[in-house]
């Protein structure tokens, strides 16, 4: 790995580490995610799974089953832009779980290079439409980032 590689590296795994504790914000039971917008070596955006604005902050029914209402992380970081004056265009989004379909295609719509992600989700169908559309994809293990 080159002295540059070495340096991109440590940045990711401070931008993960920080996505993983913006995601304890969430209020969801079954699983927290958070995520970052990172463009310029700037947090441009964030956001963590949870209900939409004026919702009561409650993710799963009484079967502990996912409302389907519930945004996902990175849905609400890249809306979050929206609201701003900022852009994602050419910007790393910073994840704590794998994308989803969805949320990937998101992330191509908002011009998102590159997704740097802590933990696989089940289905793959996100990572694999990310890579389609030639969006640098990269897995960090969440144990080289405790280990800092």
């Amino acid at each position: 790995m080159t002295k540059e590689e070495e340096k991109q590296q440590l940045l990711d795994l401070r931008y993960l580490r920080m996505a993983r504790i913006w995601a304890e914000n969430s209020y969801c039971q079954r699983r927290k995610v958070g995520a970052l917008v990172v463009k310029n070596k700037m947090i441009i955006s964030d956001g963590y799974n949870g209900t939409p604005s004026g919702f009561d902050n409650v993710c799963e029914d009484s079967a502990n089953i996912t409302l389907p209402y519930v945004l996902h992380a990175e849905a609400n970081a890249i809306t979050k832009l929206a609201r701003s004056s900022n852009n994602s265009e050419g910007a790393t989004l910073y994840v704590t779980a794998s994308p989803c379909i969805e949320c990937s295609k998101l992330i191509i719509q908002a011009g998102i290079k590159r997704v740097v992600y802590g933990e696989h989700y089940r289905l793959e169908d996100g990572i694999k439409l990310l890579e389609r559309a030639n969006i640098e994809v990269k897995y960090l293990n969440p144990d080289d980032i405790d280990g800092m």
